[in-house]
């Protein structure tokens, strides 16, 4: 007989992996139309009613595609690298509390969790870097390695200092601990962690203005220069799917979880992790991409500095 648990967790990875790719064709959508009316120009238009179906025909077309490896290239770090990209996402989800019973694993270090499978992301673009076999590749992969172990830094303190408020690691615990009203909620009682944890969520989901691991202007596509069909489809829904993670985290940190008032718990789930979702697509077509040295300094110089000096405040006040 199949341990109940057991089967709650594989129904939910399931249910995980059909959101993850409606919500990857939704956003593909949602960024496209963004980019456009922030252009000036009306987006996609053609396939189906404004365009509605311009993501389900991409996508479409990028599983038609032959998947081919690069001559000298090592196949099997070649093809686990996008496999390694988006496989930790839907592990990644299962801690997160949608709802007050809405949590597909109820863990007491659900943060800890999160934390411990997002660095496998990092891996496999230097996997990818390095199994291409290619110059631009390779400096992608570099690039990626040396931006996301740098802006690890300041996001785990800022997560730490919630940590220290709310004295739980349990995603559920600390959505529960806030109220329904805006007030009540931890980005107004720590904002300072707030604003380093999101711009640190930009720089590890490697989005613009931070996205220098692919910047296309140097770098062809950086570490995905090699890919093509679902190869490069699963970096692609990887990156979205991570931008679902890091916004349903600040929503549980800061923004109250699923507490609202009137409506369901899931339904104000939703409207706040996709808020912030909205907010980087607006951020990438709003800001230049920066230079590494800028990215770097960025990290060392200040962000990390107020990210000690918040941990240190909240710790005081705490005690206190």
């Amino acid at each position: 007989m199949i341990d109940p648990q057991l089967l709650r967790i594989l129904v939910a990875l399931v249910g995980i992996l059909v959101f993850v790719a409606l919500n990857a064709l939704a956003l593909v959508y949602a960024e496209r139309k963004i980019a456009g009316h922030v252009q000036r120009r009306p987006g996609p238009y053609e396939v189906g009613p404004h365009g509605i179906l311009q993501p389900l025909v991409d996508g479409l077309k990028l599983m038609g595609k032959q998947l081919t490896t690069p001559k000298d290239a090592d196949p099997v770090i070649f093809w686990l690298a996008p496999v390694m990209c988006f496989m930790p996402v839907a592990l990644c989800m299962l801690p997160i509390p949608f709802g007050p019973n809405l949590v597909a694993l109820k863990l007491d270090l659900g943060i800890v969790l999160i934390l411990a499978f997002a660095g496998f992301g990092v891996l496999s673009l230097c996997l990818a870097g390095w199994g291409s076999n290619n110059k631009w590749s390779l400096l992608g992969a570099a690039r990626s390695v040396a931006q996301n172990v740098a802006y690890e830094i300041p996001l785990l303190l800022s997560v730490l200092s919630v940590a220290f408020m709310t004295g739980s690691l349990d995603l559920a615990t600390i959505s529960a601990g806030q109220g329904a009203l805006p007030w009540q909620w931890n980005a107004l009682v720590n904002p300072l962690g707030f604003v380093i944890y999101f711009i640190c969520a930009l720089a590890e989901t490697n989005r613009a203005p931070f996205d220098l691991p692919e910047a296309e202007s140097e770098l062809t596509a950086g570490f995905h220069t090699e890919y093509s069909g679902m190869g490069f489809g699963l970096f692609f829904m990887a990156e979205y799917a991570n931008m679902v993670v890091v916004c349903s985290v600040a929503t549980v940190l800061f923004l109250g979880g699923w507490n609202g008032p009137f409506a369901p718990g899931w339904w104000w789930f939703l409207l706040k992790m996709y808020a912030l979702i909205f907010l980087i697509i607006q951020i990438r077509w709003t800001y230049p991409r920066v230079r590494f040295d800028q990215l770097l300094n960025l990290c060392w110089r200040w962000l990390v500095p107020l990210a000690l000096v918040n941990l240190v405040y909240v710790t005081v006040i705490v005690k206190l």
